[in-house]
């Protein structure tokens, strides 16, 4: 289950370097940061998706509920790629027109949907039997 903990401290670095992008790209103007974040909306939403990724991660990790191993390395996984696809696109105008990002953004949200889907499975059978 500590992978969670990895996963997350992984979605806080990138959390901070995209707020550290934006902010060079918003309030410092640097024409090397500026060519580079060609999508400041994207990058935006790759910083948020950072933030709840980490949250989730260490939520699960935190519930005190012995959650299944594959599903904590989907979490950590697609938590972290998720995210990464907005980063890409952000610097990609034509991101969502390539067959290969497209299949890597199709494989994240596979790998984090049944890491998630587990975990909320785990954690509602572990209510469940608490609860009966």
């Amino acid at each position: 289950m500590e992978v969670l903990l990895i996963g997350s401290a992984a979605c806080i670095t990138a959390l901070i370097v995209t707020a550290w992008l934006m902010t060079l790209a918003k309030w410092f103007p640097i024409k090397a940061v500026d060519a580079f974040v060609v999508d400041y909306k994207t990058m935006i939403r790759a910083h948020v998706d950072y933030a709840l990724m980490a949250l989730f991660g260490v939520g699960f990790y935190g519930s005190g509920v012995e959650l299944p191993v594959i599903a904590c390395w989907c979490v950590a996984i697609g938590g972290f790629s998720n995210p990464t696809v907005f980063t890409i696109a952000a610097f990609d105008p034509n991101f969502w027109d390539k067959k290969f990002w497209r299949a890597y953004t199709a494989l994240s949200f596979t790998v984090s949907t049944i890491g998630f889907l587990w975990i909320a499975y785990a954690l509602a059978a572990h209510a469940v039997t608490r609860w009966a």
